[in-house]
């Protein structure tokens, strides 16, 4: 059962909870009935004798829940949660389309990891492949595209090698973005 509005429809908000509880947080919180999840992504991690694999949160700290911000005394008292991210403690929703985004990569079976906030780029969509629909925006790292996908309230983002040749540009004006044609974005 997942917790819905008054008006008949919940929000995502992003919940800080203590470190290294996102899993058991994310549990907790399904266990009440809630739509929870805390993205992870693999490294590999070289220890005195070998190689391991690590999965480790993608977002450090945070779980990200569906629920009626009216109704958020459960979520508080949510074994593992801190407080529920917003200016002022005041709550902020976090836009489904980031959520949508972040679902995509998180599930596409390409590579993920934690990439830093940015400022400027070219925001792109990609058209094809397990992205399809996918917003971000578009870098070049060692000579590989690569979509970044931030969740803004947080001030964090993530990043997924694409194909350049899914990558369209949206022509949208955003103070917090520099437009540029996707060769320019792309080196």
């Amino acid at each position: 059962m997942i917790q819905t509005m008054s008006h008949g429809e919940s929000q995502w908000f992003a919940l800080y909870v203590k470190s290294r509880s996102e899993r058991v947080t994310e549990q907790c919180l399904s266990g009440k009935g809630y739509e929870a999840f805390s993205p992870v992504y693999e490294s590999r991690r070289k220890r005195s004798d070998r190689m391991v694999i690590i999965n480790s949160p993608l977002f450090p700290g945070y779980v990200f829940c569906r629920f009626d911000v009216t109704k958020r005394l459960p979520i508080l008292t949510t074994p593992g949660v801190v407080t529920i991210v917003g200016p002022g403690n005041i709550p902020e929703p976090i836009s489904p389309a980031e959520i949508q985004s972040l679902r995509c990569v998180v599930t596409s079976g390409r590579a993920v990891e934690p990439w830093p906030l940015l400022r400027q780029g070219q925001r792109v969509r990609i058209e094809s492949g397990p992205l399809s629909g996918t917003e971000g925006v578009l870098l070049t790292v060692k000579n590989q595209l690569r979509l970044v996908v931030t969740i803004t309230l947080l001030q964090r983002s993530i990043a997924v090698e694409v194909d350049r040749d899914s990558v369209r540009p949206l022509f949208e004006q955003r103070a917090d973005y520099v437009r540029q044609t996707p060769l320019q974005a792309a080196g």
